[in-house]
């Protein structure tokens, strides 16, 4: 019995739904070079944040249960 592509998919959009709605968000720092003159050199942090909607993780939560019916039901016939 071969999983199909459709119950695949619905699983990767359960795991990336639960992710969304259990995560809020998340920040990463970049480090960029200011100024650099001969031994001296500053350098500048700054933060990126990547904010994830609760509707959207749920969207994809529920599209994922639904592909991973469908694609169950089309195996089993």
């Amino acid at each position: 019995m071969s999983t199909r592509p459709i119950a695949v998919l619905g699983i990767i959009l359960i795991v990336l739904g639960v992710v969304a709605l259990a995560v809020p968000s998340f920040t990463f720092f970049t480090t960029e070079r200011a100024a650099d003159v001969g031994f001296f050199a500053i350098d500048v942090k700054r933060p990126h944040t990547i904010i994830f909607n609760p509707i959207v993780g749920g969207i994809a939560l529920a599209a994922g249960i639904v592909l991973t019916i469908v694609g169950s039901r089309t195996a089993s016939a």
